[in-house]
């Protein structure tokens, strides 16, 4: 007798999930073997997308203030022009005007950044090459000095800066041979400087056509979403996204007010006291400043070269100052500016930017402490969630001192006061010894 197959829906299910699974593994093995083509691949992508990826950043930068000029500037005046008009007509000019100024006013700042400080920049520069011989004799005048009070540290100074002025004086009778290589490194750079101008330029037009669109991109969006997920989760993707945003705007704009207050006071004080090139190296130490924890180090590098090579002696104060700077900042200013947009400990600053850095570079210093308070605040919510739901407690606090929880009323049950007597006995003798 023939029997018929019977079709079960749960056969399709288990068929399909294999054949995803597979299909998965199989990409994923191929993407192992491939990297360097997928890196590749990934990096071509990434350029030919730069002006766009430029273009949303922009937008992202300057949509708050596009908005608060809609919502408080040129609202209020298109309403008041459109009164006995029912058209569109009046929000259509407050967000074109409102679009127009924030664009001027962002190039605004660039300009006017530019023009108060590329001359005086050029002309530090140009001051340097031109007294770079006064500035070696400076030095090597100081360290003769030196030398008279410590001969045995100046025998090691001595053979750097021998060591220092072989590889120039070989480097300058190499530059011939090597002026096509040297040619074509300056040609790459100057290549690439054009190449972030138009893409700066293409960002701004895209910034400007999803300016005046973003409601339209932003409903997109959200359809998408709910399109993907159900209800709930995509309450919680919205939640997430936006506070996203917080973090990431509230860190951006703090961090960049930061730098330039420490930038600012970098100035003041080296006018004050004097010191050679305050311009040049203020701008240094606030532009490096934006970099979270190591950013004044950075930045004090160069700049104690540059003024070493004037005056030596103030090279010694500019350091004790950057290091006094650098405490204010981190203790004092940038708490206050910052605020609860970090909300994590230093320890995990410094490990966010380490791993930042390692993995994606100098985009990941910049912005590696935003995306871990992100992934940080998704975990702490998750064990949360998890603790809860067991009926646990989820205080931190609740954890010092644990000895167990009890598997019945699932209350911590702390350890008792003999043996924690004993552990604080216990501390400060491993401690002297």
């Amino acid at each position: 007798m023939r029997r018929h197959f019977r079709w079960d829906k749960k056969y399709l299910y288990w068929g399909v999930t294999a054949f995803l699974v597979i299909a998965a593994a199989i990409l994923f093995l191929m993407t192992l073997l491939n990297l360097p083509w997928v890196r590749a691949t990934l990096s071509g992508i990434g350029k030919i997308l730069s002006p766009f990826i430029w273009g949303f950043v922009i937008t992202y930068l300057i949509a708050p203030l596009m908005k608060l000029l809609e919502r408080r500037v040129f609202g209020p005046l298109s309403a008041r022009l459109f009164r006995k008009s029912k058209t569109k007509d009046g929000r259509k000019l407050a967000r074109a005007l409102s679009v127009t100024f924030s664009v001027l006013i962002l190039v605004a700042i660039l300009v006017g950044i530019i023009y108060m400080m590329l001359p005086s920049l050029i002309d530090s520069i140009r001051t340097i090459i031109q007294n770079w011989d006064l500035y070696y004799q400076t030095v090597t005048g100081y360290i003769a000095q030196f030398q008279v009070k410590h001969p045995d540290v100046y025998e090691v100074v001595g053979q750097t800066l021998n060591k220092i002025t072989g590889d120039i004086n070989s480097w300058g009778e190499s530059l011939l041979p090597k002026a096509v290589e040297y040619l074509t490194s300056f040609l790459e750079g100057t290549w690439g400087v054009l190449l972030g101008v138009y893409n700066l330029i293409i960002g701004i037009i895209v910034s400007i056509y999803v300016l005046f669109d973003l409601e339209k991109f932003t409903a997109a969006a959200r359809r998408w979403i709910y399109s993907v997920f159900s209800v709930e989760n995509a309450e919680r993707v919205r939640e997430a996204i936006a506070f996203t945003d917080r973090t990431f705007m509230g860190f951006i704009t703090g961090k960049l007010l930061d730098s330039a207050i420490i930038g600012l006071i970098c100035y003041i004080v080296c006018a004050i006291l004097r010191i050679p090139y305050a311009l040049l190296v203020s701008a240094i130490v606030g532009i490096t400043n934006v970099i979270p924890f190591f950013g004044p180090f950075i930045g004090a590098v160069p700049s104690a070269f540059i003024i070493l090579m004037a005056d030596p002696g103030k090279c010694l104060i500019f350091i004790i100052f950057v290091i006094v700077l650098q405490q204010i900042d981190g203790n004092v200013i940038g708490p206050k500016i910052l605020g609860s947009s970090i909300g994590i400990t230093g320890f995990w600053v410094l490990f966010s930017i380490v791993v930042g850095t390692g993995l994606f570079g100098f985009g990941g210093m910049l912005l590696g402490v935003p995306v871990f308070v992100v992934i940080y605040t998704f975990l702490n919510y998750r064990v949360k969630s998890r603790l809860v739901k067991n009926d646990l407690p989820w205080e931190v606090e609740q954890y010092q001192d644990l000895d167990h929880i009890d598997p019945v009323t699932r209350e911590p049950v702390k350890k008792p006061q003999e043996e924690k007597k004993e552990n604080d006995k216990e501390k400060p003798e491993e401690t002297q010894s």
